[in-house]
């Protein structure tokens, strides 16, 4: 029942994850000048325009995916550079705001919610489920998404600081996308050897499980820090990977 509860959460959790993400990228975009993402229905709460099968199920079982991109063309905004960096960054700004608010959520959920009925305390594990992974989920998709690797965010922002003959932005543009298929497939098969093997060493060679330990020992510290110290909870203490 409980990993049941887990991966009903899990699949919850990637919606209130990447929909945001991508509304933000549709929103900031047409702010700047482009009306590109509201053509193509993009500028709305709709998870049926934003999510990726692929990338959904990548993120459930791995903690690490990605939405549909939105389409925007940078030559419509008022400012260029300016626009194609506020654009780039707006996903991973939104879900480190959700990140925020999810994480007391989780919190109050599990200091206060305690009951003896069992049908309520599954309820009460599910959204304790729920509210902990949109937490971790917001955080692994900020760090991923920073890679500067072509079609992440991270690559729009070197597109915005570069120019285009730039030879780094041209390797990153041309091979990113095999790049990145490389880590994620190289994560899963660690994360599988590690379950159903006792090769533990493996740990050390799953470079995305280093993004994932960033992303929430340093990225969402002071998240974690600042919430611990309002709920009068001791302050998170960062692990080894």
């Amino acid at each position: 029942m409980t990993r049941v509860l887990s991966l009903l959460a899990s699949v919850i959790a990637v919606f209130f994850v990447f929909v945001p993400h991508e509304l933000a990228h549709a929103f900031i975009a047409y702010k700047n000048g482009d009306g590109t993402a509201k053509m193509y229905g993009r500028l709305t709460l709709n998870p049926i325009k934003h999510i990726d099968p692929v990338g959904m199920v990548l993120c459930i079982f791995t903690g690490f995916g990605w939405a549909k991109p939105v389409p925007i063309n940078p030559y419509n905004f008022r400012r260029y550079r300016v626009g194609l960096f506020t654009t780039a960054i707006a996903g991973v700004t939104a879900n480190y705001i959700i990140a925020f608010i999810a994480y007391p959520l989780y919190l109050l959920i599990a200091t206060y919610a305690v009951t003896e009925s069992v049908a309520l305390s599954y309820l009460i594990t599910f959204f304790n489920y729920v509210f902990f992974l949109i937490f971790l989920y917001s955080l692994s998709v900020i760090m991923f998404n920073l890679l500067p690797l072509y079609p992440l965010d991270g690559f729009r922002v070197v597109e915005s600081l570069t120019r285009e003959v730039n030879p780094v932005r041209r390797f990153l543009r041309n091979y990113g996308y095999y790049i990145l298929i490389i880590l994620v497939v190289e994560s899963f098969l660690c994360g599988v050897l590690l379950e159903y093997t006792n090769l533990t060493f493996v740990k050390y060679l799953d470079i995305l499980g280093y993004l994932q330990w960033f992303a929430r020992n340093i990225i969402g510290y002071p998240i974690t820090a600042i919430w611990n110290l309002i709920f009068g909870l001791p302050l998170p203490i960062i692990s080894g990977i």
